[in-house]
């Protein structure tokens, strides 16, 4: 059994899983409830982390889980959300300059289908490897590299 100081989890990771959800959602209330929802969970499996991969691996795969279980809950809802993340070990502050540039990069992104936007959010801001990104989709690190080349591609045109 993996044991961790649940306090030490939370002041790693709760930031980068907060900006991860505020990407996807555009709504700091939203992402901040989910975030609680993430840590709970991941307190209540901690016993089935099996230290197979990274920490912030496995809490991401839990950050997924719940956000596809909330844009489920938001579709049957009729609002139009995607459980879809990506991020970069960029910030988006270092790519653009002021916010009018942030704010028409995060409308390119939200427009992108997925799997690329999910790829692209969990790059961005989840400083997250491909190899972690490939484990969090069930997918290969290979797979999630050309997917967020393929993305940044598309941002460009």
């Amino acid at each position: 059994m993996y044991t961790i100081n649940q306090e030490e989890m939370y002041r790693l990771y709760a930031h980068p899983v907060y900006c991860f959800f505020l990407s996807l959602c555009h709504d700091p209330q939203i992402a901040e409830e989910l975030t609680a929802e993430t840590f709970f969970q991941a307190v209540r499996c901690i016993h089935r982390y099996d230290q197979s991969c990274e920490l912030k691996t496995w809490l991401f795969q839990i950050a997924h889980n719940v956000w596809c279980k909330e844009a489920r809950r938001l579709s049957r809802s009729s609002v139009s959300n995607s459980p879809e993340s990506v991020a970069d070990t960029y910030r988006l502050d270092d790519i653009v300059e002021d916010s009018s540039q942030k704010i028409a990069l995060y409308q390119r992104i939200n427009a992108l289908d997925e799997p690329y936007r999910t790829v692209i959010y969990l790059r961005l801001s989840g400083d997250l490897t491909f190899d972690e990104i490939g484990q969090i989709l069930h997918h290969t690190g290979n797979w999630a590299r050309i997917t967020y080349y393929r993305a940044k591609e598309k941002l460009k045109q």
